[in-house]
């Protein structure tokens, strides 16, 4: 089956719905309780140009994720990285991660891109797009984004340690210190695979 990795567009916002409850109920069966959005929300990031999805070619839902912003651009990062259960094992998270790189790099290419995650699966795929693991401490301080973590279960670890430690991996990427996306070296790893 072809499945279609592109951002998403009004043509998609009919998947809303279905983004929420993919995204719900992978957090329950990771344990947490990150990634709780609504609809109206992931219709903004479509509306915006700052998502990515990924369908089959008979019109179902394989995967999201988006863009968000923080500090007034200093850092992006890209969230809510979800693959229907239907099309697990077949290298889409990283298709879908790696369009969402390039989308956020192209976007805000005098940012740093960063992300936190207890997934072995994620910080793989991270790692293969540049990301290097980074105390906490070096991440955004924006308030907004620290508060995204209060429905995990293990949000009392991060207020205990003022943000400096929690189960979570911090992961970074400064694309100020990548080559231009122009330059014949500015591919990702996995362009050429």
């Amino acid at each position: 089956m072809s499945i279609t990795v592109q951002v998403a567009g009004p043509q998609h916002f009919v998947f809303a719905e279905d983004i929420c409850q993919v995204m719900a109920d992978a957090a329950l069966v990771r344990g947490t309780g990150i990634a709780k959005r609504k609809p109206e929300y992931i219709l903004a990031k479509m509306r915006e140009g700052k998502a990515i999805i990924a369908t089959s070619e008979d019109n179902r839902l394989a995967g999201f994720c988006y863009i968000e912003r923080w500090e007034d651009r200093k850092f992006v990062a890209n969230s809510g990285l979800i693959v229907h259960p239907d099309f697990r094992g077949l290298g889409l998270a990283k298709k879908i991660k790696t369009a969402t790189f390039k989308l956020s790099r192209k976007r805000y290419p005098k940012s740093k891109l960063f992300g936190i995650t207890t997934s072995p699966a994620v910080m793989h795929i991270n790692s293969e797009l540049g990301y290097r693991p980074v105390p906490l401490y070096e991440l955004t301080t924006d308030p907004a984004f620290w508060k995204g973590c209060a429905s995990c279960p293990n949000y009392d670890i991060l207020q205990r340690t003022e943000q400096r430690m929690c189960l979570c991996t911090g992961m970074v990427v400064d694309f100020n210190k990548l080559p231009p996306l122009d330059s014949p070296t500015s591919e990702t790893p996995s362009d050429h695979e």
